[in-house]
């Protein structure tokens, strides 16, 4: 008899385990440099000015959709120690989404929310918005202020709100500002140069079989011994994995779990292909054919294309 409480702490187990790589040490370099130090060479939660006029630096984090950014950066955010107390006892770091639609006043709003603040009426005027969160974040002790998904800054108010986002770079109240976003985004920072020479780049690579392939067999094994599983993998399963994936780090990780969970639901004792192809078929609602995890010619199929243009390409090959 399948145990779905017990599966189900499994799973939770598993999603809330952060998977460290060399993002990991990539980001926290990036991240270090921006913090001063004190005497003793402790990091402090107080940016570094590079200007005489105060500025401080930012980051700009860029990858596909589902690569895994936004997990690299809260992670990183969320354990690095000098970041974790600000003056008023929160973190030193505050984390935002760009709202629907964006424009200079509701990413003004949506940032003062996330900070707490209270009673924001709707009728106030945007300078005086903006002109509230500096002085909001330097009483909180907030020196790291990061946008997720800020590729949908791709919009009527993006250069105006670009220049706000350099204003919260200057000044007593300066902060350090994380963009992180799909490539759209270093497409919206190139528009604006004296922007852009404000951040400092990560764009995450994509994951490859030659590169990644044994670390991520190797996690994979991990989950499988956490699950109380087996393995029964092909050898080529990772590299079908991240083709499936679209090769990026993050869906590859969402792809494997969601296999181990299908294994789990059917009682099954080992991990298989045939999980895999179950996980992304529900996701993915793809004709049998079309599955990365059963086709042999696997490497031909575009997991983005159409399901008619791979079966004529394939008749094509026969005749």
């Amino acid at each position: 008899m399948i145990d779905h409480a017990k599966n189900a702490r499994i799973m939770l187990s598993l999603r809330t385990r952060h998977v460290t790589g060399p993002r990991d040490a990539e980001f926290r370099s990036h991240l270090e440099r921006l913090l001063r130090r004190d005497d003793a060479g402790n990091l402090a939660a107080e940016a570094v000015r590079y200007s005489a006029t105060g500025e401080t630096r930012g980051i700009l984090v860029v990858d596909g959709p589902g690569g895994g950014k936004s997990t690299t950066v809260a992670h990183q955010l969320a354990t690095l120690p000098a970041l974790q107390v600000g003056s008023q006892g929160t973190p030193a770091w505050l984390r935002v989404s760009v709202p629907s639609p964006a424009t200079l006043k509701s990413m003004g709003c949506e940032i003062l929310r996330h900070s707490g603040y209270p009673n924001l009426s709707d009728r106030r005027e945007v300078w005086s918005i903006w002109d509230q969160i500096r002085s909001r974040l330097k009483m909180l002790g907030v020196c790291v202020l990061w946008i997720d998904e800020a590729h949908d800054l791709f919009c009527k108010d993006r250069a105006m709100i670009l220049r706000a986002l350099k204003s919260l770079m200057q000044g007593d109240e300066a902060v350090i500002v994380i963009l992180s976003g799909t490539e759209q985004l270093h497409e919206i920072i190139r528009s604006d140069p004296q922007v852009q020479r404000r951040f400092s780049t990560m764009q995450l690579r994509p994951v490859c079989a030659a590169t990644d392939g044994e670390d991520f067999h190797d996690l994979i094994e991990a989950y499988c011994a956490q699950a109380d599983l087996k393995s029964h993998l092909s050898a080529d399963l990772v590299a079908r994995l991240f083709h499936a994936s679209r090769h990026r780090f993050g869906r590859s990780i969402e792809t494997a779990l969601n296999a181990i969970e299908a294994a789990l639901g059917r009682g099954d004792a080992s991990l298989t292909n045939d999980h895999f192809a179950l996980a992304w078929a529900m996701l993915e609602g793809c004709a049998p054919g079309r599955n990365v995890f059963l086709a042999d010619d696997w490497s031909s199929i575009d997991p983005d294309g159409d399901d008619n243009e791979h079966t004529v390409r394939q008749r094509g090959r026969r005749n």
